[in-house]
């Protein structure tokens, strides 16, 4: 009861009003002779931060990714979307969606000239910056969530606005789009997917998050005048926009368990490769377990051929039924002495 009398303070503490509404409008609508150097403002900010995140990429740079999260301009277009659903403008939506557009095609177009041109060798193997967008989970769809609802809340006060970059940096809107790019310039259509789906999970966060908090600080009740969207129509919006949330989970759900499964079965198969060592006397040491589906690839080092492998199989099969292809790769040393000049003469 205490938490919700809390929560309840902090929403009657921060609801829009006629008054400050002009303060929202100024940092999320650009009308008139506003618009033309916010356009030139974004299109430009949009490439620059294509053209770092691409790079940070392709190096594998994790400093140079943030660099670009910060410079990208894509939050603020989204949450004017979102506001103006909310507040029943559905013309200054449909303007802020399209630049939203705007800025995904120049940002994919971007990075896919990037890949194509890069003289690097791009592995989708060993690349963290690929990989951590490539296989998105609903640990992402949380922390969208929260970062859209962080966003809009940082708008509606001009005492924690300073908190947008961090906001930016948590949601990572450009670094997954030139996922995106980069992957099919290298025709890797999985990867592509991925960090889509990413993408798209981020996006769609935003709108409903940002939406929902928009809506309980009454911002659609502060510019009920001049309202060109029905009350009918901002639901259906939101619907569907919680509807695109949903059929996300979806794919983010399968490869949470996928995810999930697989470093269950790792752990297992760790814990049975470790007993085998410890029984076979052997001084071969485990160097790391991999789980893809239902292949299992086992790496050891060591200075000599392991012993009574079958044993291992045989453990393996029993206590990890469910795994069928069990591959193992040795990396043995060997000292060998170097012989001195002339001795061999």
């Amino acid at each position: 009861m205490k938490i919700v009398n809390t929560l309840s303070g902090i929403l009657s503490a921060n609801q829009f009003t006629t008054e400050n509404l002009p303060d929202l409008e100024k940092k999320l609508f650009f009308e008139g002779p506003r618009r033309r150097p916010y356009l030139v403002r974004f299109t430009v900010l949009i490439i620059l931060s294509a053209i770092i995140a691409s790079g940070g990429v392709v190096a594998s740079s994790t400093a140079t990714v943030i660099g670009a999260m910060i410079v990208a301009p894509l939050m603020t277009p989204i949450l004017a979307t979102t506001a103006a659903l909310v507040m029943g403008r559905l013309k200054s939506a449909m303007r802020s969606i399209l630049i939203v557009v705007v800025g995904i095609i120049l940002v994919v177009f971007v990075s896919w000239f990037i890949g194509a041109i890069s003289i690097s060798v791009i592995s989708f193997e060993t690349n963290n910056e690929i990989a951590a967008r490539i296989s998105p989970d609903l640990t992402d769809l949380m922390v969208a969530l929260a970062a859209g609802a962080a966003g809009a809340f940082a708008l509606s006060r001009d005492d924690v606005a300073d908190s947008l970059p961090g906001v930016a940096i948590a949601i990572a809107l450009v670094p997954p789009l030139c996922v995106v790019g980069i992957s099919l310039s290298a025709t890797q259509w999985s990867a592509a997917f991925g960090a889509s789906l990413l993408f798209l999970t981020n996006l769609l966060s935003i709108l409903l998050a940002g939406g929902a908090v928009f809506a309980l600080l009454n911002l659609g009740r502060a510019a009920i005048a001049g309202q060109d969207l029905t009350q009918e129509g901002r639901r259906k919006a939101y619907t569907y926009i919680t509807i695109g949330v949903l059929l996300v989970a979806i794919p983010l759900a399968l490869t949470t368990y996928r995810v999930g499964r697989d470093a269950f079965l790792e752990s297992q198969v760790i814990s049975v490769t470790e007993d085998w060592l410890v029984e076979s006397e052997s001084e071969l040491k485990l160097a790391g377990v991999t789980v893809n589906g239902d292949d299992v690839r086992i790496v050891v080092h060591g200075f000599s051929e392991p012993q009574l492998i079958e044993n291992l199989g045989a453990d393996l099969s029993t206590q990890v039924p469910r795994l069928d292809n069990f591959t193992m790769s040795i990396n043995v040393s060997r000292e060998l002495p170097i012989p001195k000049g002339g001795e061999n003469g």
